[in-house]
């Protein structure tokens, strides 16, 4: 049984068992109707399984990944919920113990046993839905590929140019009018590299470079801006012995620098060179919202941006089910210079707490009028809850408007989708726990009208624990995504 019991807090309840897969399941519809124009499947991906044998994960980023596919058709939504069949899962479900290190864990057993063993593939972190098929994207190695319907396990994917140890990260950047899809991955080693890939639109690599590095830090995601591919590195130092050694986790390897500098790095997204480098200030982010060209000609670039890395502690406490640490991270906005890398200017556009900042697909890499992100409620004790409500930024406004699901209640990261009949307006989708009873919903609002109730709620057979990141595959293929 789970340690965590009911005097946690409410969210935790979403992640105290294994999430429990289902076949494709008809889903009834609680509320509203479904969009006459939402046609496609949403696909979420995150930790669902925390606990192997009795023994919790050291972190939140170790649990085994498991996809959500929501498929809406002319006839209803049809759900269905697969862990990944990594290898690790596979072996470690047929042990019922863990036996491979991980983000937050070493390896069990004799410390001669833990020298050089590769940590498990966690497919946890994200998904890239392709015509063919749907990747299960996690940053330490390929992805896995599953079948876009039924989400089959079919292995692992080399896009036709990944060789083994060359990663593929959870944050690719996909341009709608192109169909161009960006990426990176980030190679360990005395000289660590910076791989980017550029494919085309069916996944392929078509192109890669590569950049040395001048430390290994953690870098999560990018941004695509216009011609220009941005990466922003905070100063963290990684003390590689002990990982090889096995006698330290990766997360407990990490040391915050703060007298270190930020690094930023511009690469021409044509032939993927490296165009500029500068320093700045320190501060840490986990992901990016958008980039583009400002009206002078230099880089806008909207962030969740942490003062430092008490985040990732943070993260670290959630599978006890009980956090404590503070890390406030606020939506941010650079200016930079692509010719220098300049940091010109720097400062916050929403000082409440925020993270999973999003913007259309259709405007990535573009100026957008809206940003859509996961926020506190007002009030919410920072260290203490998950993020409670979705939000709306106007960019143009500068307002905010909030979709609250009500108290004991957690949104996943809020995912638009924009309507085939006028790409003005939109849907915003995201998976609801609902600690009360202890069931999850997917709820679909109008994104002009966050504030009022959804247009549909829809119940799903299980509990799908709080994750991280997904995408919808919109079957209106003139949208470009």
């Amino acid at each position: 049984m789970s340690s965590i019991t009911k005097s946690y807090p409410a969210w935790s309840r979403s992640l105290a068992q294994p999430g429990i897969e289902f076949p494709p399941t008809p889903l009834e519809i609680l509320e509203g109707a479904i969009p006459q124009g939402l046609r496609g499947t949403l696909y979420r991906n995150g930790p669902a399984r925390l606990e192997r044998g009795g023994v919790r994960v050291g972190h939140w980023f170790d649990g085994d990944g498991a996809i959500l596919a929501v498929k809406f058709t002319d006839e209803g939504a049809t759900g269905v919920y697969r862990y990944v069949q990594t290898e690790g899962y596979c072996a470690e479900g047929a042990a019922n113990q863990f036996l491979y290190p991980n983000y937050g864990m070493t390896a069990p057993g004799a410390l001669w046993k833990r020298w050089g063993k590769l940590p498990k593939h966690s497919a946890n972190t994200s998904v890239l839905a392709l015509p063919d098929k749907l990747l299960a994207l996690w940053e330490g190695d390929r992805p896995y590929r599953l079948d876009l319907e039924t989400l089959d396990t079919e292995g692992k994917d080399d896009l036709s140019q990944l060789q083994p140890g060359m990663p593929y990260s959870a944050h690719p950047k996909v341009d709608a009018q192109t169909g161009e899809i960006f990426n990176f991955g980030t190679i360990l080693g005395a000289k660590p590299k910076l791989c980017l890939y550029k494919s085309d639109r069916t996944g392929k690599i078509i192109q890669m470079g590569e950049h040395v590095l001048k430390s290994v830090s953690i870098i999560h995601d990018f941004v695509l801006a216009g011609p220009y591919l941005i990466f922003f590195i905070p100063p963290i130092k990684l003390k590689v012995f002990p990982i090889l050694l096995g006698t330290q986790c990766f997360s407990d390897a990490l040391e915050w620098q703060p007298n270190g500098a930020t690094q930023i790095l511009i690469f021409d997204r044509q032939t993927l060179s490296l165009v500029s480098q500068q320093e700045a200030p320190p501060w840490f982010q986990w992901h990016f919202s958008n980039g583009f060209m400002d009206e002078q000609g230099n880089l806008a670039i909207d962030f969740a941006r942490y003062e430092d890395f008490q985040t990732n502690r943070f993260l670290k406490e959630v599978p006890s089910g009980k956090t404590q640490t503070k890390a406030l991270s606020q939506l941010w906005r650079s200016h930079l210079n692509p010719k220098t890398g300049e940091l010109i200017d720097h400062y916050p556009l929403i000082e409440q707490h925020s993270e999973f900042p999003i913007v259309s697909p259709l405007e990535v890499g573009k100026p957008a009028r809206y940003t859509y992100l996961s926020m506190h409620r007002p009030g919410t004790p920072l260290g203490e809850d998950l993020l409670n409500v979705i939000a709306r930024w106007d960019n143009e406004t500068e307002t905010l408007e909030m979709g609250d699901p009500g108290l004991g209640s957690y949104p996943t990261e809020p995912l638009y989708v924009p309507n085939p009949e006028t790409e003005e307006k939109g849907w915003v989708l995201t998976v609801i726990y609902h600690s009360s009873s202890h069931t999850s919903e997917v709820w679909i609002y109008d994104a002009h009208y966050l504030s009022d109730s959804p247009v549909c709620r829809l119940e799903l057979p299980s509990v799908i624990p709080i994750g991280f990141h997904g995408t919808f595959a919109n079957e209106h293929k003139k949208l470009g995504f």
